[in-house]
């Protein structure tokens, strides 16, 4: 299985920016969607945004609507071979550690496996934003 490390996490002042990159090590992104989620101490993991590898069809959850949507933008970055997660405008709700993780992707909808024990998640950043 592939595995993911996430990084470009910081400390930011409310209505800053910050660019979150996913590398792939031991294989690489062929095949597989990959989704940003983020996690809060004491929450569970929720999906943030994916892309998929056939077609690079993007989706952001959406609830509350225009929750991510105008603010992140997910990307391929072939020549880097990562993928990318750009946060504008951000806001103190947005505090958390960053995953990225394989996922099932659509128009509609990402899924991934809520069951996957800690231990198999690939490293994580984190992003403060301060208010």
């Amino acid at each position: 299985d592939v595995q993911l490390q996430a990084s470009g996490g910081g400390l930011v002042q409310t209505g800053g920016s910050l660019r979150l990159s996913c590398a792939a090590s031991g294989s690489t992104f062929d095949n597989y969607d990959i989704g940003w989620l983020r996690q809060v101490p004491g929450k569970e993991r929720e999906g943030v945004s994916c892309i998929t590898w056939r077609d690079g069809t993007t989706y952001y959850v959406d609830f509350p609507e225009g929750r991510f949507k105008g603010r992140f933008t997910v990307s391929r970055d072939q020549a880097r071979n990562t993928v990318d997660l750009q946060m504008s405008n951000l806001k103190p709700e947005d505090t958390a550690v960053y995953y990225c993780e394989p996922v099932d992707c659509g128009i509609a909808s990402m899924t991934w496996d809520p069951d996957k024990p800690s231990s198999l998640w690939g490293r994580g950043t984190q992003v403060t934003v301060s208010s």
